[in-house]
């Protein structure tokens, strides 16, 4: 079960959400600063947020999104969440090539996975209700007439040109298509439409979606004359400068059978020192009190990682459940032997079996082979020194006889976790 958000909260030390997103390092760039202050600690507004399902999940970058317009939400806005299923066929610039385009079934799938992800952080009930949108349904029926001559002739190509992701395509080898070249027209014209449907008057987004943010602002001052706004949140990236969220090149997602609930936890313990504290302000709910007493802890006594720690339990929770924490955390204990392996569900043992070197194997293959093939050992020989030394593991039982097999020891499902010392792990499923 998730975390229920009925328990989450705006910190009650600040009487303004705008004050909150600030203090928490969530506004990068914004339209007027002051208008924004006032229209959010005024009555309630509508506003909203676009996801493209370029991919069947969502991932870290998008959680940002989410929370903030959870938190906006629990200030008594209401959210709109948009998945693009148009834009979604065609997606933003990147900065160095051409995306390569998805089949229009594929995307129709990821818009209803994207959605059922998004539902999941805001709430459906009561005055602030959240709503699902989807910008293919107002962008189908139009035909290449009307947006030219409706929406087209609002937007300069000179202004056009100057937006980040186009001037460095344009700047690039690989030059940029009209298609991507259009997708700022389309991304104003959602906020146009939400404007006109439901009177819609802040988008928010990441700052480096800025100039497509700030192409619905103008076309609504010029289409409508009327005034609207637009929050960008900071790139978030580790304090040595790498980007956040990547994992040796892959993304962390929201979807548990793309990142496990062991590997997202294991992601955040993973935060060095130096993030955690900036990490707990973006992802979590806690407070300002709460956040200074682990920051004491940070600056005390660094070697107990109750940051970390903390932060690892907030978010898996938040995006996987407390049951699945409980079992990631479970696992890691085990697999270090501070645990009994057999008393893990199959699920979570197999999940953190996923982030160790791994073979498959048969029941007859002797563990001290298993140590060579998962490479814990170099060599037979090296195995039965690391024996004969009391350092080889098997599902956390000491191995004491060279002739053992991977089936005298493994666990339901196949299942042989090796450990060579206290720390170094590898794995071994009989099939």
């Amino acid at each position: 079960m998730l975390v229920a958000l009925s328990t989450q909260k705006n910190d009650p030390s600040f009487s303004s959400v705008w004050d909150e997103l600030k203090w928490r390092g969530l506004v990068h760039v914004s339209t007027d600063e002051a208008e924004l202050k006032t229209l959010l600690d005024g009555a309630p507004i509508t506003f909203y947020c676009g996801f493209d399902p370029t991919a069947p999940s969502l991932h870290l970058g998008n959680l940002v999104q989410i929370l903030v317009m959870r938190r906006l939400q629990l200030a008594g806005h209401k959210p709109l969440a948009l998945v693009g299923g148009s834009t979604g066929l065609i997606g933003d610039p990147r900065p160095t090539a051409e995306r390569t385009l998805t089949a229009r079934d594929t995307v129709a799938e990821w818009v209803g996975y994207l959605q059922a992800q998004v539902s999941r952080f805001l709430s459906f009930e009561g005055d602030s209700r959240a709503r699902l949108v989807n910008n293919l349904d107002w962008t189908a029926p139009l035909s290449a007439i009307d947006f030219l001559r409706d929406i087209g002739k609002y937007f300069r190509v000179g202004t056009m040109l100057k937006k980040d992701a186009v001037s460095a395509r344009l700047n690039s080898d690989a030059g940029i298509s009209y298609t991507e070249f259009s997708y700022q027209i389309l991304q104003g014209l959602d906020y146009l439409e939400l404007y006109r449907t439901y009177g819609c008057r802040l988008q928010t987004g990441g700052s480096d979606q800025w100039g497509n943010l700030t192409s619905g602002t103008d076309l609504i001052r010029r289409a409508e004359q009327q005034s609207v706004h637009a929050i960008g949140t900071p790139l978030i990236t580790n304090s040595d400068g790498t980007k956040f969220g990547k994992s040796e090149g892959n993304a962390i997602w929201l979807d548990p059978a793309l990142t496990s609930p062991y590997a997202f936890y294991q992601f955040w313990l993973n935060t060095d020192d130096a993030d955690a504290l900036e990490r707990l302000k973006i992802f979590t709910f806690l407070t300002r009190d709460e956040l200074n007493r682990l920051a004491e802890a940070v600056a005390t006594e660094p070697f107990r990682r109750e940051a970390q720690r903390t932060l690892a339990y907030e978010v898996t929770s938040l995006v996987h459940g407390t049951d699945a924490t409980d079992a990631a955390i479970a696992a890691a204990a085990a697999l270090f032997g501070q645990g009994d392996l057999a008393d893990l569900p199959e699920q979570a043992l197999r999940q953190a079996l996923a982030e160790l070197p791994t073979v498959e194997t048969t029941p007859d293959a002797l563990l001290l082979q298993l140590v060579v093939d998962t490479k814990l050992v170099a060599t037979i020989s090296e195995a039965r020194r690391a024996l004969a030394q009391g350092g080889l593991y098997a599902n956390n039982v000491k191995i004491d006889n060279d002739q053992l097999t991977a089936g005298d020891v493994a666990l339901t499902g196949g299942v042989v976790v090796l450990r060579r010392g206290k720390k170094t792990l590898a794995g071994a499923v009989v099939v």
